[in-house]
């Protein structure tokens, strides 16, 4: 029923609407207070700020800064490293697998194309494959067929 109602009585209704909720008047949106400020923390309650920043990374992570290339072994890798360098060593190693994955898949499609040429210079195709296959079933089905008569005859 409401979304029938259309110009100036739906724009008055959503005024109204507005107001009732209290978002036209200023005074009461409390957008800008600022925070009170309580009581501040004691200095020996505080973190000290001497920790290193950093991440201990895994057997995998490791892995993973090998192989983008980062360290050439595992000895070479501290013990904290960056979030940052774990992040680049993940997206190298992830664009690497993509273009192993591209490679791969532009191989198998050349690799299919080689057979399919083969295979019509062979006279073969799914169709006559498959002629054969249906063939050799419907020859199975025959000969089950007679010698369940052959049995039936000789009880």
């Amino acid at each position: 029923m409401f979304s029938m109602i259309r110009g100036p009585r739906a724009a008055f209704g959503t005024l109204i609407g507005q107001w009732r909720r209290g978002m036209m008047t200023t005074g009461n949106r409390r957008l800008c207070i600022k925070p009170q400020e309580g009581p501040s923390a004691s200095p020996q309650t505080q973190r000290p700020g001497f920790k290193l920043p950093g991440y201990r990374p895994s057997d995998w992570d490791k892995k993973m800064l090998m192989w983008s290339g980062r360290f050439k072994t595992v000895e070479q890798i501290p013990e904290f490293v960056s979030f940052e360098m774990i992040d680049a060593a993940r997206n190298r190693v992830r664009v690497k697998a993509c273009y192993i994955m591209m490679g791969l898949t532009i191989f198998a499609c050349l690799v299919m194309i080689v057979s399919g040429k083969k295979a019509v210079s062979r006279k073969e195709s799914l169709i006559a494959i498959n002629m054969e296959k249906k063939a050799k079933w419907r020859e199975d089905a025959q000969r089950e067929k007679e010698e369940n008569a052959l049995d039936a005859k000789a009880q």
